[in-house]
């Protein structure tokens, strides 16, 4: 090579090098406007996102989507709705919150994240727009509305033939309310987020039935008699088809195989690569949609996509078991249902994955969730206990879990981390060769840790 080539090809890469670097700035000052919009807290309502898509054009209205909602299960049922998708031939969007150690996390098609190149160039499109919203007389969107329009856009602009929404936080007045579903779908729910939702299952199970539409059959999990009253009420009154688990589909299901019995298929022995009891309900249900969306929309998914779908799916965080030895799991439960399915599974340490000797909790919830029931469930299964803070303004009095959890395994036996690296490297310290370490509470805080425990 002559030394003008080499000229030419050191350009080459140095131009490279300098584009790279260009975006990596301009996609961490997009990361750093969104954050910003946190300022704005947590504003449940649909007029700012409403109004911001009205002038986007409104890509949800072309879009074939999904509806998720619930109180546990509507992650995991979302991303094995969209496993199975992806594995029948189809291109499925999934729009899922919140991440955990990369923001693109939440938008995807196809397992594959949002490009950076797309997060810049969609926010600077909605710039202008919410300038011009709130010189109208609008409040400013939150963080959540403009990320779900940011998700809206994306796939409007890439038009997966499918998209799997999961709602925030609801389901009435969730920013994600705006869009006409195909197919509306309800996993279990619980009592959760009070404060906004209301105090009684029939309260919250209302605010979330408020995603069922007209024109749009409803999948349920199974629910609490009153909470089923409640949505079968308002399936009644959007005239829609109200799919039960129990009654309209069914399942059995032992360790991670699962027997589904369903709308107008059956299928045995499936493996679930989601462990935990409650993933039979969910993975029912995820099956359940599948075959409604057949049904109503004539696509075909087959028996082996179901399987792969199922066999093959990802969902970091919630009940994962990151390393045998030594033996390490992390489960985002962030509420007493999530808590008590957790519990479940440590319970059956006699046999499987979680055969231990000592356990070893490290617990962070944020005040906002009910800490002393969630204690009271979990910290009798423990040996020691180390709390520490979520990274999260929501974190509140993080302290009380402590104070509660000496109740249960003793003083000598609670220890106060506030940095959540802090306290897993503590718990990896205490542990025996045949120990087990459960990192549990808020996904705030299961994503520091993860993130220190998988470059560990």
């Amino acid at each position: 090579m002559d030394k003008n080539n080499k000229n030419i090809d050191q350009k080459k890469i140095n131009q490279e090098i300098e584009n790279i670097n260009n975006l990596e700035s301009r996609y961490s000052a997009t990361i750093g406007y969104i954050k910003n919009l946190t300022r704005f807290g947590m504003n449940l309502g649909l007029k700012r996102i409403e109004s911001l898509l009205s002038k986007m054009g409104n890509p949800e209205r072309e879009l074939k989507i999904i509806h998720v909602a619930g109180t546990n299960g509507k992650g995991s049922t979302t991303a094995m709705i969209a496993s199975i998708l992806q594995k029948a031939g189809y291109s499925a969007g999934m729009f899922t919150s919140p991440h955990l150690h990369d923001y693109r996390e939440r938008i995807r098609i196809n397992s594959e994240y949002i490009s950076k190149e797309d997060v810049i160039k969609g926010i600077e499109r909605m710039k202008p727009f919410i300038k011009q919203i709130c010189v109208e007389g609008v409040e400013h969107p939150t963080e959540f509305e403009v990320s779900t329009a940011l998700a809206l856009w994306y796939f409007g602009e890439k038009k997966p033939d499918y998209v799997i929404l999961e709602v925030g936080m609801g389901g009435e007045i969730d920013s994600t309310n705006v869009v006409q579903p195909l197919i509306s779908v309800l996993t279990r729910i619980g009592m959760d987020h009070m404060n906004y939702l209301g105090n009684s299952f029939e309260d919250i199970a209302g605010v979330k039935a408020g995603i069922i539409k007209r024109g749009a059959p409803v999948i349920t999990s199974i629910q609490r008699p009153m909470v089923m009253k409640v949505i079968e009420k308002r399936a009644s009154e959007k005239s829609v088809r109200c799919v039960v688990d129990g009654r309209d589909y069914s399942y059995e299901g032992s360790g991670q195989l699962l027997n589904y019995y369903g709308i107008n298929k059956v299928f045995k022995s499936l493996f679930l690569a989601l462990v935990g009891e409650h993933q039979h309900m969910n993975a029912s249900t995820a099956i359940a949609t599948c075959e409604m969306l057949e049904i109503i929309d004539g696509c075909k998914i087959s028996e082996d996509a179901v399987r792969r779908g199922l066999a093959e799916v990802l969902w970091p965080g919630r009940m994962e078991m990151i390393s045998e030895n030594p033996k390490i799991v992390l489960d985002g439960a962030h509420n007493v249902d999530g808590m008590n399915a957790l519990a479940r599974a440590l319970n059956s340490e006699k046999e499987g994955l979680y055969k231990r000797e000592r356990l070893i909790l490290c617990f962070g919830m944020l005040a906002d969730k009910e800490i002393d029931v969630a204690i009271k469930i979990l910290a009798p299964l423990a040996d020691e206990i180390v709390v520490t803070k979520p990274d999260s303004p929501r974190a509140g009095n993080w302290r009380h879990a402590a104070e509660e959890a000496e109740k249960y395994v003793g003083k000598e036996n609670v220890f106060l981390v506030e940095n959540p690296v802090e306290a897993a490297q503590i718990c990896l310290k205490k542990m025996g060769r045949k120990d087990m370490m459960c990192v549990t509470g808020s996904l705030y805080m299961i994503s520091v840790v993860r993130e220190y425990l998988i470059n560990r």
